[in-house]
């Protein structure tokens, strides 16, 4: 029985529209925290208002996922870069006589 809906490799040949302009996925390792959040916040209006076709609204979906992802991403190297710091500050200098 055949598919309803079209095929990943269909979709990613195909660029999509969101907030007038093409985008796509590939663009997204190179935003900084602050784009990636700024576009996601984009996203998220465009579904919320609708008025777009299926497929335009399950491109914004793929698009906002990998933005979140990407946010996430800066987080986590964030914190780890806090912790590092906090235990650098922490642990005693070398030759420290206390």
């Amino acid at each position: 029985m055949p598919s309803a809906s079209p095929s990943s490799t269909a979709r990613s040949r195909r660029p999509s529209r969101a907030a007038g302009r093409v985008v796509g996925v590939s663009d997204i390792a190179e935003l900084s925290y602050e784009q990636a959040r700024d576009e996601l916040v984009k996203v998220v209006g465009a579904l919320e208002q609708g008025g777009v076709s299926l497929e335009e609204s399950l491109a914004l979906w793929e698009r906002g996922e990998a933005l979140a992802k990407r946010c996430e991403e800066w987080l986590v190297g964030a914190k780890a870069r806090l912790d590092a710091a906090r235990t650098s500050a922490a642990s005693p200098a070398a030759g420290d006589p206390s």
